[in-house]
């Protein structure tokens, strides 16, 4: 069986990615900071009959990340990757001017640093797969300026173009940057606690990231309402 490592896998987008591979067959090793929760995720993914592996800690340690590709490697590799692990930099969201330097620090840590940290750690593991791929979580902030957004909005374009260098250099793997467009996650509610306009759930978006798995299109950056529109 084909085997993923998805960070911030307990809730959100994280958990139904995890739901529709393991629907489909996949084992997986799910990472995410709260540990109840992420072992109340895994507990109903694993009802799909798959193998699961759990392991709460934070993507910016080294060890866990380690610890993270171990576990893949026990199940029989890395077929993909998927960083989805994100951090605001401020919650609720602020302008620049008020911006902690530490709270972006935190955003460049968890969605940039240890991207590349994880990717680096399972690099061998994904050469070695038949069809090795990795996806990164992505946001219409890495390339629009929302007011607000510009922490976030930065580690994320910083994400995009390491993606983009990495499927230069590794043109063996799939290397996909996705947008998955708006969604109503946590991590949205947290950065704009007062806007209650209605936003899809997140498993609306699914069907466009088994696309990519499907079709195996190039390297790149998509978006998934894109995807979605073209598959209709």
């Amino acid at each position: 069986m084909p085997v993923a490592i998805i960070t911030g896998a307990s809730k959100g987008l994280g958990r139904v990615l995890a739901e529709a591979l393991a629907g489909r067959g996949w084992d997986l090793v799910l990472d995410a900071r709260g540990a109840e929760t992420l072992a109340d995720t895994a507990g109903a993914v694993s009802a799909h009959g798959t193998r699961v592996t759990a392991l709460p800690g934070d993507v910016t340690d080294a060890a866990h990340r380690a610890e993270l590709v171990a576990a893949a490697w026990r199940l029989g590799g890395v077929d993909l990757l998927v960083h989805n692990a994100s951090a605001l930099g401020a919650e609720p969201l602020v302008r620049l001017e008020e911006l902690p330097l530490e709270g972006l620090r935190r955003a460049l840590e968890v969605n940039l640093v240890a991207g590349l940290g994880l990717v680096q750690e399972a690099l061998p593991l994904l050469r070695a797969a038949r069809a090795g791929a990795v996806i990164a979580v992505s946001s219409d902030a890495a390339t629009e300026a929302y007011e607000t957004w510009g922490g976030y909005g930065a580690s994320k374009a910083a994400l995009d173009h390491l993606m983009a260098v990495l499927a230069v250099e590794e043109p063996g793997l799939r290397v996909w940057a996705v947008d998955p467009g708006d969604m109503a996650t946590d991590l949205y509610a947290a950065a704009v606690p007062d806007d209650r306009e209605p936003r899809p759930e997140p498993a609306a978006v699914v069907p466009a990231f088994m696309r990519l798995l499907d079709e195996r299109p190039a390297s790149g950056r998509y978006g998934a309402p894109a995807l979605l529109d073209e598959a209709r």
